[in-house]
C-alpha cells in the first residue's frame, strides 16, 4: 500500500502559531488569575533538548508531551471521503478496516465517529457496530465519542451503539437548539439534563459541539416584536445560558476551537437593552478555563485568518494555521482530562488527490505530538 504521507508539506509547527499570543487575550488571562504563556521564549522543545534536563532557575524540569499520546484523536469526518468510498485501485485506504488501520499507523490513538456506515460494496452489506469495534480492538483504538442525532425518542439506541464500541461519551455535531431565545434554551436544557442522566447511568457522558453561532448573543431583553420576542440582547452568549441551565454532572461540551475563533471574529456586538451598541470579544481560552472539566474533548481544528472571507478564517492543517495551540492546550489545565480530535471539514481531496485527507491526518498528528511542556521533576 503506498505511503502517501509525503504529498504534502511536512514543515513543524508554525513558529507564529504558538508565540504569537494577543496583548488581549493575554492580559484578560492575567486579570482572571490565570497562567500566561511567556511568548519570548520557544514553544516547542527542540529534539536535543528532550534528553536532557532543562534549569530554568526553579529545579530541573522534564520535557512531556502537552496532548498525551493516549489522548490524540481523530473524528472520522475529516476522512469522510474515504471512509464512504467503494473500493478501488488508487492504493488509497477506504472503509473502515483500512483507514482506521492507516490512523493506527500514523499514530492516532483515538477514533471519533460521524457516522457508522461505509461503501456496502466492501462487505457486500453494511458493516455492523460489532465488526467497527472488533477494527478498533485490532488496531489499539479508542472510540472517545461521536456526532449522533440526540433526539428522546432514539436516545437509547444511540446509547446501545455507543456502549458497543466502547465508548465513554456520546454527542452530537448539532446545537441543543438554534434558537436565540432563552424559552427555547431553558427547554432544550431540560431535556439535555435528563438525557444525560440516561448516559450517565449507562456509564458515558452526553456532549454538544459548538460552531460559531452558538457562541452569538441571546436576544432576551428590550422592546418585543410582532411575536412578543424580545429584540435586544444582555450581553449572555447563547451556549454560555446553557452552562448554567444544565446540570454539570450530567451535561457535557467539545469545544471546536476553530469555531471558538470563528465566534470572537464575527460575533463581536450586540444592542443592549437601552438601544447602545455594545462591543464584547468572546475569549475561547477563558470560556474553557472557567469550567475546564466541562469539556472532555475538543476538536483540535486550525485556521489561517482571513478577513476577505465572512468567518475571518480558512480552514488549515493543526500547526499549519494562526491558532495558537500551545497557549490554548497550556492554559486551560487538566492535561490528563482533555482529549483532542483532529478534524479539518476541507481536507478531503476529491478524485483529484484521493490521498488528501490522510496526508494531512499524517500532518497534522505530528504537529500535535511536537506541543510540549516543561514540568517539574
Amino acid at each position: 500500500m503506498p505511503d502517501h504521507t509525503d504529498a504534502t508539506p511536512t514543515n513543524r509547527i508554525n513558529r507564529r502559531s504558538l508565540l504569537a499570543a494577543s496583548a488581549g487575550v493575554a492580559a484578560a488571562l492575567g486579570a482572571a488569575g490565570l497562567p500566561v504563556l511567556a511568548t519570548g521564549s520557544p514553544a516547542l522543545a527542540h529534539p536535543k533538548d528532550k534528553d536532557k534536563d532543562k534549569d530554568k532557575g526553579k529545579g530541573k524540569l522534564r520535557v512531556e508531551p502537552l496532548i498525551p499520546e493516549k489522548n490524540r484523536g481523530i473524528i472520522l469526518y475529516s476522512v469522510r471521503d474515504r471512509i464512504t468510498a467503494a473500493p478501488d485501485d488508487s492504493g488509497v485506504p477506504y472503509g473502515f478496516e483500512r483507514v482506521l488501520a492507516r490512523l493506527a499507523e500514523i499514530g492516532y490513538k483515538e477514533i471519533e465517529f460521524a457516522g457508522y456506515t461505509q461503501h456496502t460494496s466492501i462487505l457486500g452489506r453494511q458493516i455492523t457496530p460489532r465488526e467497527i469495534r472488533k477494527i478498533l480492538d485490532d488496531n489499539g483504538l479508542v472510540a472517545n465519542g461521536t456526532h449522533a442525532s440526540i433526539q428522546a425518542a432514539t436516545f437509547q439506541q444511540q446509547l446501545d451503539i455507543a456502549e458497543e464500541l466502547g465508548m465513554k461519551n456520546i454527542g452530537t455535531g448539532s446545537d441543543p437548539t438554534n434558537s436565540a431565545y432563552k424559552a427555547d434554551w431553558d427547554a432544550a436544557a431540560d431535556l439535555w439534563n435528563e438525557l444525560g442522566r440516561q448516559a450517565r447511568a449507562r456509564g458515558m457522558r452526553l456532549y454538544t459541539h459548538n460552531h460559531d453561532v452558538a457562541y452569538s448573543f441571546l436576544l432576551d431583553s428590550g422592546p418585543l416584536d410582532a411575536q412578543g420576542r424580545p429584540t435586544r440582547s444582555s450581553g449572555v452568549r447563547r451556549l454560555e445560558y446553557f452552562f448554567g441551565k444544565t446540570d454539570p454532572k450530567y451535561v457535557f461540551f467539545e469545544f471546536d476551537i476553530y469555531w471558538g475563533y470563528v465566534a470572537r471574529y464575527k460575533h463581536q456586538k450586540y444592542v443592549d437593552p437601552a438601544g447602545r451598541e455594545v462591543t464584547d470579544l468572546f475569549d475561547p481560552i477563558l470560556n474553557v478555563a472557567d469550567r475546564t472539566t466541562r469539556f472532555p474533548l475538543f476538536h483540535a481544528k486550525d485556521g489561517d485568518r482571513d478577513t476577505s472571507v465572512p468567518n475571518g478564517h480558512q480552514m488549515a492543517p493543526l500547526g499549519e494555521g494562526d491558532i495558537n495551540f500551545q497557549q490554548f492546550f497550556q492554559t486551560i489545565g487538566e492535561r490528563d482530562f482533555h482529549h483532542a480530535n483532529w478534524e479539518m471539514d476541507t481536507a478531503p481531496g476529491g478524485t483529484a488527490n484521493q490521498g488528501q485527507s490522510l496526508d494531512l491526518a499524517a500532518l497534522s498528528y505530528r504537529n500535535m505530538s511536537d506541543l510540549t511542556i516543561y514540568l517539574k521533576k
